[in-house]
């Protein structure tokens, strides 16, 4: 709490999150606690309660030092509120510092918020089964340079590398497997619960010697981390791997679209092709259409033709968890024509039904 979040005894520590997921119990309830801070448990979501001022009516009224959350609803209030015009309207001067954890932070999104919070925004990564962040920007040893999309660098105790299917370590700056040299520091999963054969096989095996993560990205030459998405993100378009992070990234910086998702959809030619799902911003009324090919011209600029990006799709809405998460093994099940069940933890099943009548009337 002190080290990393950089908040002391006494002063309020807000995580927006679900209780059920690892961020919530350890960060709403042990972690704040346990440090002698205030902690806040909010129920609600970041609009609509009443509207995109929520985060900030809380952050006044109980002057939260720092605020903890998903790229996902910062996501959903800059749709509803682009110029930040609410934010105006609250005192936040006590916040010192935004945290954003849970999927990766588009640096869109990360440099929005920096402009109008007027504080570092600090992403971070680790997963459920390390109890604590892997790579961080440790705000209470001294803030590091932001790099946006870049979660900075591994935090004591991990010994972070990045790897090819052999195992072998790869140069700075090349995507590959990211994994964590064994042992695991305090804090992280010893085994699952009854299961240590399944433990063995779901993160050690495939990297003797490593946990596997199974997150891809690269390291640069300065150690800092970026993590391009899940490894089953990873698409092979024609023999190319690619990723969809890095072309979300892209898709992202339209300057008419709210949030996005970018899968790789069964092609019977090139083996995958990507396919972009769109939110647009509250307000934007311009033709489906003609924004939907200016970011397929975006991506084919800043990434090239080898993306093959080709398909793009306006939706009123992306199927997420209730903890914020985008599901996209259920999106690309769709697309795919695959079997599909229903998410325990969807939000809203309505979603993918909407997502089912878009990718028809696209003629899929």
């Amino acid at each position: 709490m002190s080290a990393i979040y950089g908040v002391n005894p006494g002063e309020t520590f807000w995580t927006g999150s679900d209780i059920g997921w690892v961020v919530g119990h350890s960060y709403i309830v042990y972690g704040p606690l346990l440090h002698g801070c205030a902690s806040v448990l909010y129920e609600g979501k970041p609009v609509g309660t009443p509207d995109a001022s929520a985060f900030w009516r809380v952050i006044e009224d109980y002057k939260v030092a720092a605020f903890f959350t998903a790229p996902t609803a910062l996501r959903a209030v800059r749709k509803e509120d682009p110029e930040a015009r609410l934010i105006k309207n609250y005192d936040i001067s006590s916040l010192r510092t935004l945290f954003l954890a849970g999927e990766r932070a588009d640096p869109n999104t990360v440099a929005w918020a920096e402009k109008v919070l007027g504080v570092p925004v600090v992403d971070h990564w680790w997963q459920t089964e390390t109890g604590w962040p892997i790579a961080a920007n440790p705000v209470g040893l001294g803030l590091l340079p932001i790099k946006l999309g870049s979660p900075s660098v591994p935090m004591p105790g991990y010994d972070v590398r990045v790897v090819d299917e052999a195992s072998k370590p790869l140069p700075a700056g090349t995507m590959g497997s990211i994994v964590l040299k064994l042992p695991l520091p305090p804090g992280c999963l010893p085994t699952l619960y009854k299961q240590d054969e399944r433990m063995r096989e779901s993160y050690l095996t495939e990297f003797p010697g490593y946990y596997k993560t199974s997150d891809a990205g690269f390291i640069d030459e300065d150690g800092y981390l970026t993590i391009l998405g899940r490894t089953d993100d990873i698409i092979n378009v024609a023999g190319h791997r690619l990723s969809t992070g890095g072309m979300e990234e892209v898709v992202a910086s339209h300057p008419d679209v709210a949030e996005c998702a970018v899968l790789g959809v069964k092609d019977e030619i090139k083996g995958e092709q990507p396919c972009g799902f769109i939110v647009l911003k509250s307000g934007v009324n311009r033709p489906h259409a003609e924004i939907e090919g200016e970011v397929i011209a975006l991506v084919r600029e800043r990434i090239g033709p080898v993306a093959a990006f080709k398909h793009a799709l306006v939706v009123a809405r992306l199927p997420k968890t209730r903890s914020g998460k985008i599901l996209r093994g259920a999106i690309k099940k769709i697309a795919d024509r695959d079997p599909w069940t229903m998410p325990a933890t969807i939000e809203d099943p309505a979603t993918l039904e909407e997502i089912g009548a878009a990718l028809k009337a696209k003629g899929f």
